[in-house]
């Protein structure tokens, strides 16, 4: 690799850091091209260069996303072996990424779907059912060994989680209380556990 590419790949990676910030703060559609070349001090032909169009940027922004979340979930898959242990520590990346001031990059975006480009639609539904799915076969694995107790199939456990991570989410954002989603996930976790079965 050349200097002149890694110096590129720098800079494409300096405007997604840029572009993840604004998103955080104003939304998919509150932020321009012209705000994420003042806050790097770059022009906007030199964010063109790197990303065509805002769609561009968008999806590369959710598929870095989601990048880095598959491997947070390889690195539970390495770590644990129990089923409610996996479930506990992927609750646990909702819980830290509240701590840091931020929200699910994807949560947002969903918020703005019907003013997306089909790209971004179809990127942020990649996310949610790529997390879905690993969390089905946890949920699954962990029926078939007796330690997770569902009251429907894996599949809409799997939904329920997500739901209840995502939403818990926001409302303790909103509130400024991060004890609203470790009272979520405290009690999600109790209703999954088998033999800890509590109604909510």
């Amino acid at each position: 690799m050349t200097k002149s590419s890694v110096q590129s790949d720098e800079t494409a990676a300096l405007i997604l850091n840029a572009a993840e910030r604004l998103v955080a703060v104003r939304g998919f559609n509150g932020f321009s091209y012209g705000d994420a070349a003042k806050e790097l001090g770059l022009t906007r032909a030199a964010l063109h260069y790197h990303f065509a169009n805002k769609a561009d940027l968008g999806e590369a922004l959710i598929t870095r996303y989601g990048d880095r979340f598959a491997d947070a979930l390889a690195a539970i898959d390495a770590r644990e072996s129990e089923a409610m242990a996996k479930l506990e520590a992927y609750a646990q990346l909702y819980l830290e990424v509240l701590r840091e001031g931020r929200m699910c990059l994807c949560g947002m975006l969903a918020a703005e779907n019907e003013t997306l480009p089909p790209s971004m639609q179809d990127a942020v539904s990649r996310f949610f059912i790529s997390n879905q799915s690993w969390l089905s076969s946890v949920l699954a694995r962990g029926t078939e060994l007796g330690t997770v107790e569902l009251r429907g199939s894996p599949d809409e456990t799997a939904w329920l989680v997500i739901n209840t991570l995502e939403g818990a989410m926001l409302l303790a954002r909103s509130l400024h209380e991060v004890a609203i989603l470790q009272s979520s996930i405290d009690q999600l976790m109790a209703g999954l556990r088998r033999g800890t079965r509590v109604d909510v």
